[in-house]
């Protein structure tokens, strides 16, 4: 016990700073500020991604369903209650949350003008009843007729908007704009656009930018009398109870409606999606774990420094009685003391940021005038983070392995000084 105390007390002396080695001291807290901005960088990093995939993840999977029925040969389905009929009395029913969440819908391309402003615009026309399957936006509307927490009544005509489609069109909640398409009806004179004024009757806002700025919601009925669609439909799109079962229940569809429907799944619409984001995640982490490599060639370097500029010491100890592997242990906690306290505050120091990523974005974007993560690129108004805490063990596990095994060679090479070829010329 007493030689195990004496080892740890002669590693920490020796990592204490000295005026004749405080070189040896300088790299050593290089190497330990290297490990700690390592794994808080790598702790950061991974939580943002997780965040960013679990935020886009929610977001497309609540404003559409997990499976997707269409025609194969027809850009609309005119037998829409035969086939919500069919799958809910089918054998695999159980796997659908329950019949309400077997959605017909139209969606198609259209034209929003107001206040001399033109944008383009992907229409969604959906039974506003099933507006609360479509948690993003039933979560975040607002508009006229609201009772607390309820969804707004919304008259015939009225369309459901994203705000910041609505900030570009300079309209507000009872405004009136202008719906254009182009496959309009055939007359004498060419095809004539479809051209009909809409009352906004309510905005959502879900936070992702790719919905709010592109997306408008219409009444479904008010939708096949618009196109001229009578009771007829795009597509069928389905929500399960399980996500993950969709590539399963797709192959089952396949076989229920054979050639006549395509059936796709959310991962098959959002595979080079999912794909990228994967591999940007594995690619990140990997780069920046050669921050903590880097790191640990500096306690490597700041071991063999020391070893040499204590070479006098280890033969004093030598010749007092201490073992090589004694003095292999003593450079080995010295090496380990910097790769356990890096990591420690490079863990403290990842938490506190990921836990207040937004904060410290919004301080840094402050600080620099500079708007950081715009919503326009990124999707998202605002940046997520969701640490994983056994990522983060993952973390920590791979900072003090590389950290032990930077310590060995110089300990080894310590362990192998014979006292009499140093006290020799003294």
């Amino acid at each position: 016990m007493f030689i195990r105390y004496f080892e740890f007390l002669v590693a920490w002396r020796y990592l204490k700073s000295k005026r004749k080695d405080g070189f040896i001291s300088v790299i050593t807290w290089l190497s330990l500020i290297g490990i700690t901005l390592g794994v808080a960088t790598l702790i950061i990093v991974m939580s943002v991604m997780n965040g960013f995939r679990e935020e886009m993840m929610a977001k497309i999977l609540g404003m559409n369903g997990h499976i997707t029925i269409a025609s194969s040969f027809s850009k609309e389905i005119d037998n829409a209650d035969k086939i919500v009929t069919d799958i809910v009395d089918s054998d695999f029913s159980n796997s659908i949350k329950n019949r309400d969440f077997v959605i017909p819908i139209i969606e198609e391309q259209v034209m929003l003008a107001s206040n001399g402003e033109t944008l383009g615009s992907m229409l969604r026309a959906i039974d506003f009843n099933d507006i609360k399957k479509l948690s993003p936006v039933f979560k975040s509307v607002y508009g006229l007729n609201m009772e607390g927490d309820e969804f707004p009544i919304l008259e015939d005509g009225d369309l459901l908007i994203g705000y910041q489609l609505a900030n570009k069109l300079g309209v507000d909640i009872g405004d009136e704009i202008t719906l254009a398409t182009a496959t309009g009806n055939v007359t004498a004179f060419g095809t004539m656009p479809r051209i009909k004024a809409y009352r906004v009757g309510a905005v959502f806002n879900t936070g992702m930018s790719m919905y709010d700025s592109g997306f408008v919601f219409m009444k479904l009925d008010d939708a096949q009398l618009f196109f001229n669609m009578e009771d007829r439909v795009t597509h069928i799109e389905l929500f399960l109870n399980n996500p993950d079962e969709a590539i399963a229940f797709k192959k089952r569809l396949d076989k229920v409606f054979g050639p006549m429907f395509r059936v796709y799944s959310w991962q098959d619409v959002n595979s080079s999606f999912v794909s990228a984001l994967n591999v940007e995640r594995n690619v990140m982490f990997l780069i920046l774990t050669l921050i903590i490599l880097v790191a640990s060639f500096n306690i490597i370097s700041s071991l063999v420094m020391l070893v040499k500029d204590k070479s006098h010491d280890i033969a004093v100890f030598r010749t007092l009685g201490a073992s090589k592997k004694s003095v292999m242990r003593i450079f080995f906690i010295a090496g380990s003391l910097i790769g356990v306290a890096g990591t420690f505050l490079g863990v403290m120091l990842g938490l506190v940021i990921s836990f207040n990523i937004e904060a410290v974005r919004q301080f840094f974007q402050n600080l620099t005038g500079t708007k950081l993560f715009p919503d326009d690129v990124y999707f998202l108004s605002e940046l997520p983070s969701k640490v994983e805490y056994s990522e983060v063990l993952w973390v920590v596990i791979m900072s003090l392995t590389i950290a032990f095994l930077a310590t060995l060679y110089p300990s080894r090479k310590a362990s192998k000084q014979e006292p009499i070829d140093v006290l020799r010329y003294e």
